[in-house]
């Protein structure tokens, strides 16, 4: 490789890595404005997030996703529950009665999800102009890059 093709891919490499940056950042202010219509905190909306995603889930289960300390999860779902986001129910599997998990419900998630509507929006209309290769290698890269983040994350945890 020349050094004008390594100066261009290195150029190209940070300019990509300071898209994400500026993208987390982006992301986060939006997260923020819709946590603050619906007055959540920006851990509660997380927390709702996952729940969402991959729940029903245990407490524990969301506390480990999430990267909380369980009592941190438990005031938040208290708060998620008061405001009618999320029910906590028997686990039917559960060998301990006192076993639950936490559900989403739905009819506040339609208000959540209607906040997003613009950004959904938004995407769809960015994601037309990509024949259907360039998204499946925009999918991989973002996958990838999901999983890049879980490992420093973990990594980060282990070392804590």
């Amino acid at each position: 490789m020349s050094s004008i093709e390594s100066g261009g891919r290195r150029r190209s490499v940070t300019g990509i890595k300071g898209s994400l940056r500026a993208l987390r950042n982006q992301l986060s202010l939006l997260n923020h404005q819709v946590g603050a219509r619906l007055e959540l905190r920006d851990g509660d909306l997380d927390c709702l997030e996952l729940v969402l995603e991959h729940g029903p889930l245990t407490p524990s289960a969301l506390a480990r996703r999430a990267g909380l300390h369980p009592a941190t999860v438990t005031g938040i779902l208290d708060r998620l529950q008061r405001g009618g986001w999320v029910a906590r129910e028997r686990d039917p599997e559960g060998t301990d009665r006192r076993a639950v998990l936490v559900r989403a419900l739905k009819d506040r998630s339609a208000e959540l999800y209607g906040l997003y509507a613009g950004m959904s929006t938004a995407m769809d209309d960015l994601l037309a102009d990509y024949d259907e290769e360039q998204l499946a290698l925009l999918a991989d890269f973002l996958r990838r890059t999901t999983e890049a983040g879980r490992a420093a994350t973990e990594d980060l945890g282990r070392q804590g």
